[in-house]
């Protein structure tokens, strides 16, 4: 059902294995990979970690028919909080430059574009099942 939600949200890339991101976290601070039920639905998810440093956030999702009811912001106030307990100064997250709708979501939220460049290494090639 989580994977069925970020398929109706856009967020599945095939470099990416979903199944294989949720295994590792939920080796991996499983507390914060948070799951809203509503009805016995999966209606929203966020993945949050902490490595001492930063703080990240991944995998926003809130259903579509249940955009704009305060799901999203309630999933990043919760992850949030969770991360400042854990003692992270500062949180990033990553979003692709054309989701202009998600830019405007986090930057209402206090989010602000920080001016660095975004490289990425794979480690691990992902081979969807």
């Amino acid at each position: 059902m989580v994977i069925s939600l970020w398929e109706s949200c856009d967020l599945l890339r095939p470099w990416n294995d979903p199944e294989k991101d949720i295994l590792r976290k939920r080796t991996v601070q499983p507390e914060m990979f948070l799951v809203g039920v509503l009805d016995d639905d999966v209606v929203a998810t966020v993945m949050g970690g902490y490595e001492g440093h930063r703080g990240w956030v991944n995998y926003l999702a809130v259903a579509p028919e249940h955009c704009r009811k305060g799901l999203g912001r309630a999933m990043m106030a919760e992850v949030e909080r969770l991360l400042k307990q854990a003692g992270c100064p500062k949180v990033n997250l990553q979003i692709r430059g054309t989701n202009t709708s998600a830019i405007e979501f986090y930057r209402r939220l206090g989010y602000q574009v920080d001016d660095v460049v975004s490289l990425g290494k794979r480690l691990e090639q992902d081979e969807q099942s």
